[in-house]
């Protein structure tokens, strides 16, 4: 007697979710095979399939007849309950009593919640590989003997690391690479090469080489942020860009730099949204519970929008102008990089103010000159936290060799209306008519607009300015290069690139 032979599938449950099963048979009809699956899987949801179509380079398309399946198919479960939920939110008036359109678990699903960690930790491995691995380890502590890896072990150790890398990121730096190498000898010793000075050299390489394997599986399932890099020049695609050439990846350490949409979603829904959202964010009014929820349903949208097209900032303003306004910069920074920029901006500023004017008082010569003079204000008012912050940021640039004399601009309240079409970035301070003269208020320019007025500080300005750096992917402005890397990589402890020398000098002065 035979036995009947399983029938093997690959379904996609989420983005972060791809199973493979194994049915005892072919179901015979579309309405079991749903049944099947949502036992299979444990689904507590309605739902319906696509299936990737090899007629169409397997593209997805709707699953209406169980005879277009190929042999080994490929599914992707649509939820009906999100597909619902996005259309009546489209179709729904603006209240702020609408139902949330995801989950906090459907969200976590399609956006990466946490930055690359300050210590990576190696996951646990199959049950077999981590077993070998504990007799390897208790091997090389008793005689140092080291573990000679087999290929289809190395393959399982570099799949899993891959696989837990891209929770952070896509595209990890060399120093992202060199790190998780390290750690996985540190906890497993017997693994250490030979050959190599740092006993890791070959395991970074591999590690490299793994995730650009594990990109062009991700690219195949759909991801958004290695898929817009999928139409470069290849064997099959000569026409393409060279692959060197303008890869779209995070810069910054953005974690949720080009987020998939929603399950359920797709560019026409989300635009609806966007349409209510701009509606709403135009009255003099607008409701700020609502316009955050549709900031955060569409994300992606907005993203895609931002990497691919890379639009001027004048249409920005015009498509989303919720984006300009202080709580969404915050709320965006949150979205885009996972960190609290205003708490962790300020907590960090004030914790190095008092070193930093220590530092500044002690610079000699020109640059001290003007050190002291930017710095008079906080010697007749130690108690204004305002001051101090302002003096400590004007004075930044000048320490580290930055020209800020086109970024910190001035005008007189008579003059608003003075042209900045020729200002890439800029902080403004309006300034009054009195004797001596005060700030009446800041704004920010971006590309020659002024996209955000009425600021109060000088210091918030420029904490807003880094924030719409990250939500707009913008190039930090010339000449002021090293005080936004100091905001970024030693204010804010984001990416983790080596600094250059006169950060690295400041970095140790300070924590020295």
């Amino acid at each position: 007697m035979t036995m009947e032979q399983k029938w093997p599938i690959r379904v996609i449950v989420t983005d972060c979710d791809i199973r493979r099963i194994s049915l005892d048979q072919k179901p015979g009809n579309l309405e079991s095979l749903l049944d099947h699956l949502k036992v299979k899987l444990a689904l507590p949801y309605d739902f319906k399939l696509q299936f990737e179509d090899p007629l169409f380079n397997n593209a997805l398309c709707n699953l209406t007849d169980l005879s277009e399946l190929p042999d080994r198919a490929t599914l992707k479960i649509m939820s009906l309950e999100s597909l619902s939920s996005v259309l009546s939110t489209v179709s729904s008036p603006s209240t702020s009593d609408t139902e949330i359109l995801y989950t906090s678990e459907e969200k976590s699903q399609m956006m990466r919640p946490d930055p690359w960690p300050s210590a990576f930790d190696i996951p646990d491995f199959s049950v077999d590989v981590n077993f070998r691995l504990r007799q390897g380890d208790l091997a090389y502590m008793k005689d140092g003997t080291r573990m000679d890896v087999s290929r289809d072990m190395k393959h399982v150790i570099l799949e899993r690391l891959a696989e837990t890398m891209y929770k952070y990121t896509a595209y990890p730096t060399e120093e992202h690479c060199q790190e998780v190498a390290s750690a996985l000898i540190a906890k497993h010793p017997c693994l250490k090469e030979a050959g190599s000075p740092t006993g890791y050299c070959g395991w970074k390489n591999s590690i490299k080489f793994k995730m650009g394997n594990f990109r062009t599986k991700m690219r195949r399932s759909g991801m958004a942020d290695v898929t817009v890099n999928g139409n470069k020049r290849r064997r099959d695609f000569p026409e393409g860009e060279p692959s060197c050439s303008n890869i779209k990846r995070p810069k910054r350490s953005e974690t949720n730099f080009l987020p998939n949409f929603p399950d359920g979603a797709n560019a026409d829904t989300l635009e609806s949204v966007r349409r209510q959202l701009e509606s709403e964010a135009k009255k003099r009014l607008p409701d700020s519970a609502y316009v955050k929820k549709m900031m955060d349903q569409t994300l992606s949208l907005r993203r895609k929008e931002i990497v691919e097209e890379q639009p001027p900032v004048k249409r920005m303003m015009e498509r989303w102008p919720a984006l300009f306004t202080e709580s969404q910069v915050f709320a965006e920074f949150h979205r885009v990089a996972s960190k609290n920029l205003k708490k962790d901006f300020y907590e960090a500023l004030d914790r190095h103010t008092t070193r930093l004017i220590d530092l500044f008082k002690s610079k000699k010569g020109v640059v001290g000159q003007s050190l002291d003079r930017l710095l008079q204000p906080i010697d007749t008012q130690t108690n204004d936290i305002t001051t101090t912050r302002t003096a400590v940021l004007q004075c930044l640039p000048l320490y580290l060799g930055d020209d800020s004399g086109e970024f910190f601009l001035t005008c007189l309240v008579t003059d608003t209306a003075e042209d900045f079409t020729q200002v890439p970035v800029g902080v403004l301070a309006v300034m009054t008519e009195d004797r001596p003269p005060e700030i009446s208020s800041i704004a920010i320019i971006l590309e020659g607009n002024i996209v955000m007025d009425d600021i109060p500080t000088t210091s918030e300005a420029l904490c807003l300015l880094f924030g719409l750096i990250y939500a707009l992917h913008l190039d930090y402005p010339k000449g002021m290069k090293n005080t936004f890397e100091f905001i970024q990589k030693i204010l804010l402890n984001l990416g983790q690139q080596k600094l250059s020398p006169k950060l690295q000098t400041l970095k140790n002065a300070l924590l020295g």
